[in-house]
């Protein structure tokens, strides 16, 4: 079989937030490098940067402060972040903030005096949140696509990567294995430094908002890696994503957390608010809390007509809804719903993973040459996101991955030898659903989607996830033995989608043996049997890896490297308005 092989300098795999500024941010550092982005979809209209509706965190106003910034991340976090890491969000995204405007021209809203508006959104003590109406990531990727196309960067489009190739000696990454999903040719792209950027996207799962195609790529080819990963249990789910009934692909949009942040209202079918039963922040509450709370409303069966709850903006104003969040009013109409004057149905849809590949403040990996930022990682949120810390997570730690990779590769002068083995393994996984009679893809994706939501999902107990361990393995299984069509390869979509649902198996795998393995209650992962969170002074993280003998599974303290338990760096509540 014959093989394209292309070279480069630096390869950066995803084409979001982190991807996009990691190029910018390697050629500024060395314009001589040559760099490749390659993209499983089109450059700057695929990712979940460009799905942001909220805003992006930042310590900018007076009474504000980068170590109030801090606090609530780590206080939302239930103690787990790394907090190294969790520093260099905060800190940086004063510097990322001000580079998104003055440098890359992003236009975002402002207060009467010219200063960045800043928005509230839940389990913040300050209103830190800056945007561009409800529609930030639009904004910040357009942006970001605009100053790529105007560099001297190669673009690999419609390009899925599934293979991290190691050198021959053992040194380090040498190449990625890709296939052109246009022509349905593989191609070897062979490198001095790699960015694990693709996004992770929780599409395992019955409600989800991220798009079909996001499938946890890159984190199925870090465990093959050998990579350790942490705090995979975490899993998170916004509370308020569109429940538009069966007959809509709309179903899981994400309905921002500035809704609740603004004054919205959360209601049961009964139309009672029931938020403050569960916590005395009510609505805007973190996005755990507030979850479980949907959750138990409609397990209970107090539910509205499609089996979830309302939210309700109508007693602000319905003008001034519409001129605060024009594009989810737009979108909500566009399905049927009004959002500025009546009610619309919300289901808890799974968003987010805090957990991915273990790395660096300086974005490295424990493979040299592999770098990793963005949703792929794990460690800077711990065990909840703050809304508005995403797309500055992926900013901060992009920016820094192109820094870090062009100063890796200056020291770096040879690309190493590819292992040719790693090759030919990485080819016959791919080759496999070829060599098997067609089957129902559709229909194993979709009880893997019931099985994840029903037994791993927002509420979990032992004998629940050992239901999905045995779900998952039976699905990997039947995955196995079943092919698809030859035919024609050029954009063989039912191809990727086996491709897509073998790396959900292999991502669902791992939550569900985190999930297993931390017996207690924290953030986003809640055990019925172990309710309880336990002593934060104590806290460990979990960490999984596979080193060619299987799932290994253990939990190690976390390193209290800043602040510990008990202690604050801020005066007030951290994670509290007005706190």
């Amino acid at each position: 079989m014959h093989i394209e092989s292309v070279n480069t300098d630096i390869l950066i795999l995803g084409a979001g937030g982190a991807g996009l500024f990691a190029a910018l941010h390697a050629i500024k550092a060395n314009p001589d490098l040559g760099v490749t982005v390659a993209s499983k979809g089109l450059l700057g209209k695929s990712g979940c940067t460009r799905m942001v509706q909220g805003g992006y965190n930042v310590a900018l106003a007076a009474g504000d402060s980068v170590e109030r910034h801090f606090m609530d991340t780590i206080v939302g976090g239930k103690w787990l972040p790394r907090q190294d890491l969790a520093w260099t969000l905060c800190e940086t995204a004063v510097v990322r903030v001000r580079e998104l405007e003055n440098e890359l021209g992003c236009f975002f809203d402002r207060n009467a005096d010219g200063s960045l508006h800043q928005k509230a959104f839940a389990g913040q003590s300050f209103d830190r949140t800056v945007h561009k109406g409800d529609l930030t990531g639009i904004e910040i990727i357009n942006r970001l696509m605009e100053k790529v196309w105007s560099r001297d960067v190669r673009r690999l489009e419609e390009h899925r990567a599934i293979e991290l190739l190691p050198a021959t000696d053992g040194s380090g990454i040498a190449a990625v294995l890709m296939i052109d999903v246009r022509s349905g040719d593989y191609k070897l792209v062979r490198t001095r430094a790699v960015l694990l950027a693709t996004g992770a996207g929780p599409t395992m799962y019955r409600y989800h908002t991220p798009s079909g195609d996001k499938s946890c790529d890159g984190l199925a080819m870090a465990l093959r890696a050998g990579l350790g990963l942490r705090d995979m249990e975490m899993v998170q789910f916004h509370p308020t994503g569109l429940l538009g009934g069966p007959d809509t692909r709309m179903t899981g949009t994400v309905l921002e957390e500035g809704l609740r942040g603004a004054g919205g209202w959360l209601l049961n079918g009964d139309l009672a608010r029931f938020m403050e039963h569960y916590d005395p922040r009510g609505e805007r509450a973190t996005r755990d809390i507030v979850s479980r709370a949907i959750y138990a409303e409609m397990r209970a069966g107090r539910t509205s007509p499609n089996d979830g709850v309302y939210i309700e903006m109508k007693h602000l104003g319905p003008d001034n809804v519409t001129r605060m969040f024009k594009g989810m009013v737009k979108r909500c109409a566009d399905c049927g719903f009004d959002l500025a004057g009546g009610r619309v149905e919300v289901v808890p849809t799974a968003h987010y993973m805090m957990g991915g590949v273990e790395f660096d403040a300086d974005c490295s990996t424990a493979w040299p040459g592999l770098f990793a930022a963005g949703e792929d990682c794990g460690g800077v949120h711990g065990a909840n996101r703050l809304g508005g810390n995403g797309v500055a997570n992926s900013t901060v730690f992009g920016a820094i991955a192109g820094d870090s990779m062009a100063a890796f590769v200056d020291l770096s002068k040879h690309r190493r030898d590819v292992d040719a083995s790693a090759i030919d393994a990485a080819v016959a996984r791919a080759e496999k659903p070829f060599t098997q009679s067609p089957g129902a893809l559709y229909e194993l994706r979709e009880r893997l989607s019931a099985l994840m939501w029903d037994d791993a999902g927002i509420l979990r107990d032992r004998a629940g996830l050992d239901r999905a361990a045995d779900g998952v393995k039976a699905l990997s299984a039947e995955l196995d033995s079943t092919g698809v069509s030859d035919d024609d390869r050029r954009f063989n979509l039912t191809w990727h989608d086996w491709l897509n649902l073998h790396s959900l198996l292999s991502a669902s795998q791992i939550i569900i043996a985190a999930a297993r393995l931390r017996e207690d209650s924290r953030g986003a992962h809640f055990r019925e049997d172990f309710p309880e969170t336990g002593s934060l002074e104590s806290s460990t993280y979990t960490r999984i890896c596979d080193n060619g003998d299987g799932i290994k599974a253990d939990m190690l303290p976390v390193e209290f490297s800043i602040v510990v338990p008990g202690q604050s760096l801020i005066d007030g509540d951290a994670g509290t308005p007005g706190g």
